[in-house]
């Protein structure tokens, strides 16, 4: 797919709804009583993979046009699935399932697509084996596929050595099925969407410091989930309207949570004019509107806690580093060597090629802006956040640029370029 430089972006957007929260919505409505229903839910490879799954662990699931609803089957109460659970693209869905099936009274095998099967699962592997789970990589190479034996659980209190919610997800809700309680301590506090749906939901979650700790065996209840806007979804749009002279976007109902708007610090730290509008609280997730207009950047440095806010958005911040005067340093990233590609190389390559001043670190990347990009060919390796964040590097710089395996964008935003374009008229 090609993209050349564009003219003053204008227009307001409503961004499919938050990819954590579909999932977690489909994931603990299947584990509670009752009917929930999943408004703004998004339609995306990664969510649809989370459905498929439970459909096989013996849950009711209806996709309609207006919601999901999700006939739950209790704590207890999913079945044998008859062949493997395929995960498709979502680490989110092989981490955090890995956890509920590890509980279970039935064996599973859980396998997803060539980049789950490169992702390190030992990072969850290693702490439900702590809880007596019996989880086996059937290639021996701590990966997808995996063999998952369910057992009778043990609280633990477990110290991660990586922020990372889908481990501490995956122990949590291990820990539904665990004799005692069970609490996770982090470096740093990554998204919490598990621990205030979980509650929503009728689960005991307390949280006290970088430590959250459940309680086992809640009786959950089925809810009406209202899901946001995906504020990583959102980061392209705004990224656009930061960098494309004369742009001015709005940006309807989007999450900001405390544990995922690390992008909003960034861009204002650079310099950026955002303004948040209609701000409100809906399930205990804080949405607002955000209104964007273009701004002269500066460059920064990212790293530390803010790095778990904005995991997935350091992609398209390297993308504004190359358009702010001075230099951008992102460090502490390592965790984006292990997504769906090597985030830092593939980000380093590609923007090279686009002729910025760019070099790799060995957990992250420094960025001298200010030099102007030109039109290249974009290597996504299938990667969604790589090819949305060329799209956007692409509309601030001269020539045309190519971008290869662009459906992938399908994962989590599949109208991405039509409304991209909507934006352009």
């Amino acid at each position: 797919m090609e993209f050349t430089k564009t003219k003053a972006l204008k227009g307001e957007i409503t961004v499919p709804g938050d990819k954590s929260i579909s999932h977690r919505a489909v994931m603990f409505g299947a584990l509670s009583l009752g009917t929930t229903e999943v408004r703004n839910f998004l339609q995306g490879a990664d969510c649809l993979s989370t459905i498929s799954c439970f459909k096989k662990l013996g849950v009711d699931i209806e996709n309609t046009p207006d919601c999901i609803r999700i006939h739950g089957k209790g704590l207890h109460g999913l079945t044998a699935p008859a062949d493997t659970l395929d995960t498709g693209n979502s680490g989110t869905t092989t981490r955090m399932i890995s956890g509920i099936l590890s509980g279970q009274s039935f064996e599973s095998i859980l396998n997803g697509d060539e980049s789950i099967q490169k992702r390190p699962m030992k990072r969850i592997i290693d702490p439900l084996s702590m809880m007596g789970a019996e989880l086996i990589s059937i290639r021996d190479n701590g990966c997808a596929p995996l063999r998952i034996i369910g057992k009778h659980l043990h609280g633990i209190h477990y110290t991660s050595p990586v922020a990372s919610a889908q481990v501490k997800s995956a122990v949590l809700l291990a820990g539904l099925y665990a004799d005692t309680p069970t609490s996770v301590t982090e470096p740093f506090v990554s998204r919490n969407h598990s621990e205030i749906m979980l509650n929503y939901f009728g689960g005991n979650v307390t949280c006290k410091g970088t430590t959250a700790t459940i309680l086992p065996n809640p009786v959950l209840k089925g809810q009406s989930v209202s899901v946001p806007g995906d504020i990583s979804s959102a980061a392209y749009f705004i990224a656009a309207g930061l960098i494309v002279p004369g742009s001015e976007i709005l940006i309807k109902n989007v999450g900001i949570n405390p544990t995922r708007d690390g992008l909003l610090h960034v861009c204002r730290e650079m310099g950026a004019d955002l303004t948040l509008l209609n701000e409100n609280c809906d399930n205990g997730e804080p949405t607002a509107d955000i209104l964007v207009r273009h701004s002269s950047l500066k460059g920064i440095t990212v790293g530390g806690s803010m790095i778990p806010t904005l995991i997935d958005e350091l992609p398209v911040v390297a993308v504004l580093a190359c358009f702010a005067k001075g230099t951008t340093v992102i460090k502490d990233a390592q965790e984006l060597k292990v997504k769906e590609s090597n985030r830092i190389d593939v980000m380093v390559n590609n923007l090279a090629s686009m002729g910025a001043d760019i070099q790799a670190t060995e957990d992250g990347m420094v960025i001298k802006g200010g030099t102007g990009l030109h039109g290249s060919i974009i290597k996504s390796h299938k990667d969604h956040r790589i090819a949305m964040s060329f799209a956007i590097a692409a509309l601030a710089s001269s020539g045309t640029t190519h971008i290869e395996d662009a459906d992938c964008v399908n994962i989590s935003y599949p109208g991405f370029y039509q409304d991209l374009a909507r934006l352009n008229n």
